[in-house]
């Protein structure tokens, strides 16, 4: 790693094991918070240590409890702000909210870019995520915004596998980007599921655009949160003759009977990264679920920014080495 004298990296809640391992791999001591929740549910973020004229970076997911999630993370950045932080930069590797990107219906509200509002109000300087649902969110922020993708990382991981006749597989229109970006990766064709939603978290798979005939064949999403969409395309799939069936996911909520329908389901292995934190009884329980860590990625992109490098660079720990 560069110079990364001035830096302090505070984790909160929600990604604690994720960013010690950021900080193991920048060979820096995590900076000192304490994350306090009193019992009426009001939240306090106290930094245990000096942040004045630091660059400070807040690695917190939003995910389960949201809206807990995206208050700690408010709290710590006005905490900072108070304390004279120099520069506060915001990485959450989950953006909660993202899929309120639009207004799909009469009267309903745009909470992605409210959620933008607020961390910019709070005093945030820079935000970073992973695989937003819509890239467009990017736009509701008037500071810079980093939208750093996992899909080399899976590319990385299934060109180590060696699979033969692969194709990639978008589950619905709207993931045909992410998924082609997968299969430049692997040189794969890309084949499409004709997806209706006709209410949140019901969807039915209607047609596969492509041949996936004896094929072994990678479902690429940002998503997978109740898994019935997902585990809908994959039977699909299997009825169309596909052969085995991988899952590439970045985000892996896991909701509700999430994981009982991936063990019952034709999905050979599925393959998500820990920008959310699963219990270890998860992976006790469920062999299917295979987890890659995105912390040299975030702890390169820290490097990156400390050191005004491209951020483009931090890709390339994907091209040429194995994976651990």
């Amino acid at each position: 790693m560069n110079n990364l004298d001035g830096i302090v990296v505070f984790s909160l809640t929600r990604s604690k094991a994720l960013t010690e391992e950021i900080c193991k791999y920048l060979e820096i001591e995590e900076g000192k918070i304490e994350v306090k929740h009193f019992a009426d549910g009001e939240i306090l973020v106290q930094p245990n240590q000096s942040v004045r004229g630091k660059r400070v970076f807040i690695v917190q997911s939003t995910c389960t409890p949201v809206t807990e999630s995206l208050m700690e993370i408010l709290i710590c950045i006005d905490a900072c702000k108070r304390a004279s932080a120099c520069e506060i930069n915001v990485i959450t590797p989950y953006y909660g909210y993202g899929r309120q990107d639009r207004k799909a219906k009469p009267r309903q509200p745009i909470t992605a870019k409210l959620v933008a509002d607020l961390l910019q109000a709070a005093g945030a300087h820079r935000v970073v995520t992973i695989d937003l649902h819509a890239t467009q969110v990017q736009g509701f922020f008037n500071i810079p915004t980093d939208d750093l993708t996992a899909m080399p990382m899976l590319g990385k991981y299934f060109r180590d596998k060696e699979l033969k006749d692969v194709v990639v597989v978008s589950p619905d229109h709207g993931g045909t980007t992410r998924a082609r970006g997968l299969a430049n990766e692997l040189n794969a064709p890309l084949a499409i599921i004709d997806k209706r939603r006709p209410q949140p978290n019901v969807a039915i798979a209607a047609n596969v655009i492509g041949d996936v005939k004896g094929k072994n064949v990678i479902v690429v999403d940002d998503i997978v949160d109740t898994a019935g969409s997902l585990v809908a395309a994959c039977n699909l799939l299997k009825e169309k003759g596909a052969n085995e069936i991988y899952c590439a996911i970045t985000h892996g909520i896991f909701s509700g009977p999430a994981l009982e329908r991936i063990k019952v389901s034709p999905i050979k292995e599925m393959v998500v990264t820990n920008t959310i934190e699963l219990p270890k009884q998860v992976m006790q329980e469920n062999d299917k679920i295979v987890v890659l860590s995105i912390a040299n990625l975030l702890a390169k992109l820290i490097d990156a920014i400390t050191n005004n490098n491209p951020v483009s660079y931090v890709y390339e720990i994907f091209r040429n080495t194995k994976n651990s």
